[in-house]
């Protein structure tokens, strides 16, 4: 049984911030990853990080564009933190050593981003979230960090209804580890891999909300997922909206600037939610190349696109055939970013004592229906950095609870059993059909016939996965099981998904009811709360919607 005073779960840079703010108070925190830090999803963030700093821009400004953005879902109190506090962030992470590209004054280069009234996402190239996930890393080296990395996270330990510690799989050795500590922070990211085309990392699974719900935490507002506008058509590989930021064009079969007719003032920046329906809408409606819609930046020039596009240009020749100094890249919208997840304060903390959650996993919530390109990168430290002061704060008086090693004991004999096993089924062929099901029924257009039939898949694939039989019965890197465990997690989270968007009888940011096409405010500003019953069966509970400074209006671009 390990034993330290904080454990981190997730090296993401949710994690990574929290862990900083932690280790520079000298106290002992411990960061437990499925993957090497340097392999979290938070590297792939290729456009930028939202802060107000022109002279003639105002954190208020970026304060209602998000609101606005939210489709009016977004917790304003929460959401004030976040603009409030962005560019001391981001300064903050400057003197940590993390680069960003240079105005011709010297200050942090900014382009504009979808959804935003002025240009304020800070940028590295089309790589920043690679070069601020290094960044944080080196601090947290600095600090010299114990880091149990390729471990994969079963369960949360809850004593009278206190934090007091995890269970672990190390992956490397096939055995269980049982870590007991004061104070547990989630920080493991979305749920990408619910669905067949996704920008997301295989390693997306939805695992710490899996794990908290089943722990009695509610998971807020989970109906609501981003599609990105632009993914590669094949693989579903992000191609950034900084393109767009710098100028790129959306164009349909007509070699037409469709934008114009769904937002005719802002166009190719609109927010993510529009531009994906407008795409969807050209595709369905016959205007589509075979099923994709163009991204033109070849009216940016060569040198620009090397400049500022080098990662988006060179993924778009390996994986579509397709250089975008000559050729438009072919993209639709995929998968992205879960809006939803475990509901926390403003201070990162859930229900349970002792118990917090940052990032993607967690649902402040700041995104509301919709999130704004930029303000994920931005949510990940404002809030890491607020989840690490209060942690320091409530550790001073916390003591160690009971671990309950029956738990531990639980998990274990799972593992055995299902590396017993000799089913028939096999969890990557359907995990193929959850993803497709969830695409086809539960994606940019919902109606209720639809996602009803996609929960009848989903109880099928729960019945089958019973007889999930494991091939590789090896005992360490035993992929094969932990693969297993994942496609358990997001089953679970396909389920949640799926029968929040029935019950939520209306449209509201990326929740689009072809069946109920209006915004009701009336009866539906409110935020979802997903719990499990003694049975398993998921049940929804309804929360208020904080409104501080800005009243619902209609939501045009």
């Amino acid at each position: 049984m390990l034993r330290h005073d904080v454990v981190i779960v997730g090296a993401g840079l949710a994690g990574l911030r929290t862990c900083v703010e932690l280790r520079k108070k000298g106290i002992d925190a411990i960061i437990v990853s499925k993957v090497y830090p340097t392999r979290s999803h938070s590297g792939a963030a290729q456009g930028g990080v939202n802060a107000a700093f022109d002279e003639n821009d105002s954190w208020e400004s970026h304060f209602f564009d998000t609101v606005k953005g939210s489709d009016y879902l977004g917790d304003q109190d929460a959401i004030e933190i976040l603009t409030s506090e962005a560019s001391a962030n981001i300064l903050e992470l400057q003197k940590m050593g993390v680069v960003f590209n240079r105005n011709d004054a010297g200050g942090i280069a900014q382009r504009p981003f979808g959804g935003q009234s002025f240009p304020r996402s800070c940028y590295y190239a089309d790589a920043v979230g690679h070069m601020m996930l290094h960044g944080l890393f080196d601090n947290v080296l600095k600090y010299n960090t114990k880091i149990l990395y390729e471990y994969f996270v079963t369960s949360l330990v809850v004593d009278n209804g206190k934090v007091s510690g995890i269970v672990a799989y190390d992956i490397k050795n096939g055995k269980f580890e049982g870590i007991s500590a004061k104070a547990v922070l989630f920080a493991t990211g979305g749920y990408g891999q619910v669905y067949s085309s996704n920008t997301n990392a295989l390693i997306n699974t939805g695992d710490g909300m899996a794990v908290s719900i089943k722990a009695g935490i509610p998971l807020m507002d989970m109906e609501f997922v981003q599609f990105h506008p632009t993914t590669l058509k094949s693989t579903g590989i992000l191609v950034t909206e900084g393109a767009r930021g710098e100028g790129a064009y959306l164009l349909n079969s007509l070699g037409v600037r469709f934008m114009s007719k769904y937002a005719p003032k802002t166009m190719e920046l609109a927010p993510r939610d529009l531009v994906a329906r407008a795409e969807q809408t050209e595709i369905n409606e016959g205007r589509g190349v075979d099923g994709a819609i163009l991204l033109d930046v070849r009216h940016l020039g060569k040198e620009r696109i090397m400049e500022k596009l080098p990662q988006i240009m060179q993924l778009s020749i390996d994986f579509e055939g397709v250089n975008p100094i000559y050729e438009p890249i072919p993209i639709r919208p995929g998968a992205h970013y879960s809006m939803g997840g475990i509901k926390t304060d403003n201070n990162c903390r859930t229900i349970i004592e002792g118990f917090y959650s940052a990032g993607e996993s967690a649902c402040v919530s700041v995104h509301g229906a919709n999130r704004l390109g930029g303000n994920s990168l931005l949510d990940t430290v404002v809030f890491g950095r607020r989840a690490g002061i209060d942690i320091a704060e409530y550790i001073k008086g916390a003591v160690y609870g009971k671990f309950d090693e029956s738990i531990l004991k639980r998990d274990e004999e799972i593992f055995e059993n299902l590396k017993k096993s000799s089913g028939k089924e096999r969890h990557g062929l359907l995990k193929a059909e959850l993803q497709e099901e969830m695409r086809a029924d539960v994606g940019v257009f919902r109606e209720e016939i639809a996602m009803k039939k996609a929960i009848e898949k989903i109880e099928g694939l729960k019945e089958r996965a019973k007889s999930i039989g494991i091939d590789d019965k090896s005992k360490t890197f035993n992929t094969d099981i932990v693969e297993a465990f994942e496609f358990n997690n997001i089953l679970l989270m396909a389920e949640v998904i799926a029968r929040g968007a029935v019950s939520r009888k209306e449209s509201r940011g990326a929740h689009y009811r072809t069946d109920f096409p209006e915004r009701d405010d009336a009866n539906w500003l409110k935020h979802t709360l997903a719990t499990l019953d003694d049975k398993g069966n998921i049940k929804f509970d309804f929360s208020n919607v904080s409104i501080s400074k800005f009243e619902p209006k209609p939501r045009t671009y």
